[in-house]
């Protein structure tokens, strides 16, 4: 018999026939106690309550069975147990790990220069700097009548957005993310929520916790709505000055399919109230096990429950019932697809859509309902549960020089980080290898704010800096009495990018100011007024259309054929001990400031949600980043940096030394060699070989527990994963290094001594 006891039971969703099982699976960890027994939910495939009642009664003699717990016995129960109970209880067990770009691959390859004329582009760039209007500039999508793709100044969703012009009919393929990853985001919606309800917080307040994830990188609003009897009756007069235009091309809302919206509203009702009720016993229980609290300790009362609130949480059932419920609604959305093909894992979660159409407006309001932003389509939209989404089509904007054979990738804005020694999301340095051209969007009227300095200096010490252009948005918005010519205003903001590469030199070295430097004066463009058709009879249209034309000659020639170097460099291995033992230093100080356990001019200190939101999330395995802390991107860029830094000073040269386009050649292709072994050192020590760690971190609860994290983080996995003295062993952080730059030496014209 079992040590613990295992139970299913029934279940059945207001408005749904048919019927659920829920039970807490022994082989499944708790992601927040890190006990066995996660709480499970799974559908039956039946209407039927006798039929269902008898599958829980096998489930039941399963549960109750021990020899049947590991996948090794699944042969033996498929022999005894209804078909239905082995998915229920194995299928998850060997979860399902995909590659969603290799995904999207397989519905519509992605073409590169190295087989065809294609040219592969990133845009990349702060949140409102015009990065995807840019991307409809070179599309030709109509800024009023197609919208896409999706443009917003806040954040709108996770996904990568990849745009291949080509012939043919429109296709495209979306992949969206894993279940459990929809899961954890709703989960963290519904604990945020009762924790505004325990806080004292309107209806209003609970609802939009539940609607909107507190990063704004998961926004419940767009696929649930809002919570209004009919969330699609947009009231115009609550719209700002820029959306007007909504109204103005008449937008026939019938086209979107017929929404039980009363019901949805329903749910999202009852998840304010089981908000409400879960605050309030569980605030019962707290003061009974504090003995009761005068109003003096009603702040300490305020800060146990809120630290140990997931924790309580997770041993609820109702908290876990209104989860169920807000996943069932998202679901629900899948059943408004009239066209396209859906592939489901073997859980039966969704894992791509794929369609193709000759007719581009049925096509694109298609699409729209993974991409769009658009307010009357609140409560019909998938956009935050999608990953990526991958289009092609016969796209031409009516300003380009002939056909553009492109490839256009577009991603989440970078956010405004205040923080200029802030390191790129690991997902798009891996995309600067990948890409033939890098375009940097940037607000003309605030240039070269801390962000985009962070992208440069990534872009750099990647070896990545002659893919760069640099184009400036809002250059209509540049004015002043100083800056009465087109002249004068490109002048300005060129002296904001001389002040930033004078910054990278000092940090990085004499060669990335030049390699920079030479790719901002040959490779800067400045637009305005691209939100809008852009015409040429205007002096403003015009110019902008000539600087648009400019780029994309630029992005054609972006590829040149590798300089020959005729010199190998001689490097001494003490100095790149030294280079590791300075970026490890600087990983540190950064870390050790933002987890409060040190100051650090310049770096802030991290709210504990946000540092146990990070542990959650490397505990899980879904992601090494939130937001904008990112230990291993940071260990990634520190190295690379510091080696960047070494690399430029070898000790000789033999025969002898090469030109200086020569040497910049070398040290910007032996740091983009190196790029790759680099991130997967670093993602390796950091998150893979402390995944336990990660789990403890996570699973730290009660008074204090916020310091404890900080110090299993900084002293069982920072310090082991990147040791400021290493011990010149195999297995060891500096030997690794070594190793990997050792093996780079050998494609890259250098020896090392």
């Amino acid at each position: 018999m079992p040590s613990r006891q295992f139970r299913a039971s029934l279940s059945q969703s207001q408005g749904r026939e048919g019927w659920s099982v829920i039970f807490r699976h022994p082989l499944k960890t708790d992601k927040a106690t890190g006990k066995p027994g996660r709480r499970v939910r799974k559908g039956l495939d039946t209407r039927e309550r006798l039929d269902a009642e008898e599958v829980v009664s096998q489930l039941n003699a399963l549960l109750g069975n021990e020899e049947y717990w590991s996948l090794s016995a699944k042969p033996t129960a498929s022999a005894r147990f209804d078909p239905r109970v082995i998915k229920v209880f194995y299928d998850d067990l060997a979860p399902e790990n995909w590659d969603f770009f290799a995904v999207r691959d397989g519905a519509i390859p992605l073409p590169s220069s190295d087989e065809s004329e294609y040219k592969r582009v990133l845009f990349i760039g702060t949140t409102g700097s015009g990065k995807t209007t840019l991307v409809r500039q070179f599309l030709g999508t109509d800024p009023r009548t197609e919208r896409f793709p999706s443009t917003s100044t806040a954040k709108t969703t996770v996904a990568d957005t990849e745009v291949i012009i080509a012939g043919g009919p429109y296709r495209a393929v979306v992949t969206f993310m894993p279940r459990d990853q929809v899961r954890d985001y709703v989960e963290e919606c519904v604990s945020s929520a009762v924790l505004a309800a325990y806080l004292g917080g309107s209806d209003r307040d609970v609802l939009r916790k539940i609607l909107n994830h507190i990063d704004q990188r998961f926004r419940l609003s767009y696929v649930l709505g809002s919570g209004g009897v009919q969330d699609n009756e947009v009231d115009i007069d609550d719209l700002d000055s820029d959306e007007l235009d909504f109204d103005e091309r008449r937008v026939d809302i019938d086209d979107v399919p017929a929404l039980d919206m009363a019901r949805t509203s329903g749910v999202l009702a009852a998840a304010v109230a089981a908000a409400r009720e879960l605050a309030n016993r569980h605030r019962i229980r707290l003061q009974e096990s504090l003995g009761g609290a005068d109003e003096d300790e009603a702040s300490v009362v305020d800060e146990i429950f809120e630290d140990n609130l997931e924790h309580l949480l997770r041993e609820d059932d109702d908290y876990f019932d209104v989860a169920d419920a807000l996943i069932e609604e998202v679901e629900r959305r899948f059943d408004l697809l009239t066209v396209g093909e859906v592939d489901r894992t073997t859980q039966g979660w969704p894992k791509l859509w794929q369609w193709e159409s000759a007719d581009r407006q049925l096509f694109l309001k298609a699409v729209s309902r993974f991409s769009s932003n658009y307010a009357p389509y609140f409560g019909s939209l998938l956009t935050p549960i999608v990953n990526g989404i991958r289009v092609a089509g016969p796209f031409k904007s009516h300003w380009a020089d002939g056909p553009l054979p492109l490839v256009l990738l577009d991603g989440e804005g970078l956010g405004h980080t205040p923080d200029s020694a802030s390191s790129l999301p690991t997902s798009v340095t891996k995309q600067l290898e990948m890409v033939d051209a890098i375009v940097l969007v940037d607000n003309g009227a605030q240039p070269m704010q801390a962000a985009p300095n962070a992208v440069m200096r990534s872009v750099v010490a990647v070896g990545q800096a002659s893919k760069l252009l640099v184009c400036f948005t809002h250059f209509d918005q540049v004015t002043g009495d100083n800056l009465p010519t087109f002249s004068a205003r490109e002048q300005h903001i060129m002296a904001s990018a001389d002040n930033a590469l004078r910054g990278i030199g000092e940090q990085l070295g004499p060669w990335a100011e030049r390699a920079l430097r030479k790719r901002i004066h040959e490779g800067t463009f400045f637009v305005g007024g691209i939100q809008d058709a852009l015409s040429a009879e205007t002096r403003r249209g015009s110019r902008s259309i000539e600087q648009l034309r400019r780029l994309q000659r630029a992005i054609e020639l972006s590829t040149q054929p590798a300089l020959a170097i005729s010199a190998t460099a001689v490097y001494d291995k003490t100095d790149l001990v030294l280079a590791v033992q300075n970026a490890a230093t600087t990983f540190h100080e950064g870390w050790q400031a933002r987890l409060g356990r040190d100051v650090r001019p310049g770096v802030t200190k991290e709210h504990w949600t946000r540092v146990k939101a990070l542990s959650r999330r490397l505990a899980e395995g879904w992601a090494d980043e939130y937001d904008t802390l990112r230990p291993v991107a940071d260990l990634h860029l520190m190295l690379q940096q510091e080696l960047y830094k070494a690399i430029q000073h070898p000790r000789h040269w033999t025969p002898r030394p090469p030109s200086d386009d020569e040497k910049q050649a070398l040290f910007d292709g032996f740091v983009a060699r190196l790029s790759d072994a680099i991130m997967a050192i670093s993602s390796q020590r950091l998150r893979t070989d402390h995944l336990v760690s990660w789990q403890e971190a996570y699973n730290q609860s009660g008074r204090g527990s916020s310091y404890v994290r900080a110090a299993i983080i900084s002293d069982q996995i920072y310090r082991p994963a990147a040791p400021v003295t290493p011990v010149l062993d195999r297995p060891g952080f500096l030997r690794q290094i070594l190793d990997a730059v050792e093996r780079t030496a050998q494609d890259s014209s250098a020896e090392l001594r």
